[in-house]
């Protein structure tokens, strides 16, 4: 079985630490630890991290260390996520929020996961990236949040029933 690739942006990595997310995220990033998903990552990943609480950035090191796919800004990307600011689904101030889209999108990895639920996981945007992407000659992308995507949890829970 093909194992998912799947884009986790910087919500994801600071989720690990937040109360609210934490469950999730980590059990995705065990995910990751057991190669049962393909952990992918970007350079606008990186470059959200450098400002970021210290921990948080030590578990973007540890993310590392599973050997993930690291996409690299391309002009095709750039492209795509300019296209997404003409059309209005997002705006210049988000325009990263984007780049995650167009980078996963270009890539064709198989689904994005993130805690933004009002840029990134939003039943109308979601519609509207898709829309943009098949006329731009892209498949569609799913994106999820993590707790629609971890496996770890639902493993466990499966154990104790």
């Amino acid at each position: 079985m093909k194992v998912q690739r799947v884009y986790t942006d910087t919500s994801v990595i600071g989720g690990c630490f937040d109360p609210e997310f934490a469950l999730w995220s980590n059990a995705l990033v065990h995910d990751f630890q057991l190669e049962r998903l393909r952990l992918v990552l970007s350079d606008a990943v990186a470059l959200e991290l450098v400002g970021a609480p210290e921990r948080v950035r030590q578990k973007y090191a540890e993310l590392l260390t599973y050997q993930p796919e690291v996409l690299t800004t391309s002009r095709e990307a750039l492209e795509l996520a300019a296209l997404y600011q003409e059309r209005g689904i997002l705006t210049p101030k988000y325009a990263t929020d984007g780049l995650h889209i167009a980078l996963a999108t270009a890539a064709g990895v198989d689904v994005v996961v993130s805690w933004n639920f009002r840029h990134i996981v939003h039943f109308e945007k979601i519609r509207q990236f898709n829309a943009v992407n098949l006329e731009a000659g892209y498949k569609p992308i799913s994106i999820h949040s993590p707790r629609e995507v971890a496996t770890d949890l639902e493993d466990r829970n499966n154990e104790e029933a």
